[in-house]
């Protein structure tokens, strides 16, 4: 069944003149049908470039928002309207507006995990990626960061800017704790660990590095690197196996498993192509505020 659906999505694929994006944490499969893999930024970039009438974003929500963003022009489908994301449900542009009125002269630097009406109240965006460049950049003396609260303190602490903080997480990433690196390194004692900066200030502190996936991929290429303690989504060790044959990769935690991330899957993608459903459009009148601090951030890579 698999083969002749991967077949048919190919068939469509070529037909609608669509391109597959797929992210980091997607289900293996759908990573191996996709044109490309990466991370937000990534993604970003290939959404900002592509020729395609159709974009097919294997992610979540806010994901295919951005392409939509860039692309008003494009169909953007997102093959199950239910892939969310808990992190960008955590603020809303009305939270945000109140906010800036108690801070009226805060920059505000808006992380990508956030819906296209929160971007719109911002004044630049910015992933894991390129978060430390994005802030580092800002002269201003008062940044709110938003919503990612761990991701803020790992920027506040590379930059040394002063950061109000909105207290969101990523229910993902804050599984994974410090037992379980600690754990890990006694079970790999020649093991380097990376994490993601999504994870909290004291899984972070017993990492070599913090890094985005898209750090984590170039990373695990580095010839002085054999063995890898991964502290992020699950799925990332999917293409790292994949792409270096030969080493080793270890999850810093098997409960490390985004459920919106494996709500794709190719029966759907294969749906969503025969239909042209589910689309994610951003209204207009949002979509022209929020190309503002996306354009920001893409100009930053």
């Amino acid at each position: 069944m698999a083969t002749s659906t991967i077949e048919r999505i190919l068939k469509l694929k070529k037909t609608r003149n669509a391109v597959i994006l797929s992210h980091n944490y997607q289900r293996g499969e759908v990573q191996d049908i996709a044109d490309f893999v990466g991370d937000s930024l990534e993604l970003s970039q290939k959404a900002a470039r592509t020729n395609a009438d159709v974009i097919v974003f294997c992610g979540v929500h806010f994901m295919a928002e951005t392409a939509s963003i860039l692309n008003p022009s494009k169909i953007v489908l997102l093959p199950d309207a239910n892939a969310g994301c808990p992190m960008a449900d955590m603020i809303t542009a009305e939270q945000l507006q109140k906010k800036k009125k108690e801070l009226p002269n805060v920059t505000v630097v808006t992380y990508i995990n956030s819906t296209a009406a929160v971007k719109a109240e911002s004044d630049y965006c910015c992933t894991s990626a390129n978060g430390v460049k994005v802030v580092g950049s800002i002269t201003a003396k008062e940044i709110l960061f938003v919503p990612d609260q761990y991701l803020g303190d790992f920027i506040a602490k590379k930059t040394g800017k002063q950061m109000h903080l909105w207290p969101g997480y990523c229910p993902t990433h804050v599984k994974i704790l410090p037992e379980d690196i600690i754990q890990r390194k006694k079970e790999h004692p020649k093991a380097k660990v990376v994490v993601h900066p999504e994870c909290r200030p004291d899984v972070i502190a017993l990492a070599d590095e913090a890094l985005s996936t898209s750090g984590m991929i170039r990373y695990a290429t580095r010839e002085d690197v054999k063995e890898l303690i991964v502290g992020t989504e699950v799925e990332i060790l999917h293409r790292l196996n994949k792409e270096n044959p030969g080493k080793k990769f270890y999850p810093a935690s098997k409960k490390a498993i985004c459920p919106n991330m494996k709500k794709i899957t190719l029966e759907k993608i294969l749906d969503s192509l025969e239909a042209l459903t589910p689309e994610v459009k951003v209204p207009e009148s949002i979509r022209v505020k929020a190309l503002i601090p996306v354009e920001r951030m893409l100009k930053m890579v």
